[in-house]
């Protein structure tokens, strides 16, 4: 189903929470808002930029096919 949508550039300007999880090489990291949204990186920091990019790759793909994309959750 297709809905109104705001600009691009304001969904790639939220902040959504990130979920880091220690794995035996490396640290897998995971944004709930954004089903199935998830990267994987050696370090805390290149699992940081992996899961930036991820989510990028996520909303610009959501937005071109005029999927919802949901808002961050409040904490």
């Amino acid at each position: 189903m297709k809905v109104k949508l705001e600009s691009l550039e304001y969904y790639l300007n939220l902040k959504y929470p990130i979920n880091f999880y220690p794995e035996t090489e490396g640290y897998t990291a995971i944004i709930k808002d954004l089903p199935g949204c998830m990267s994987q990186g050696e370090t805390l920091s290149e699992a940081m930029d992996n899961i930036q990019e991820a989510r990028e790759l996520w909303v610009e793909t959501s937005y071109e096919c005029g999927d919802e994309i949901p808002l961050p959750a409040k904490s």
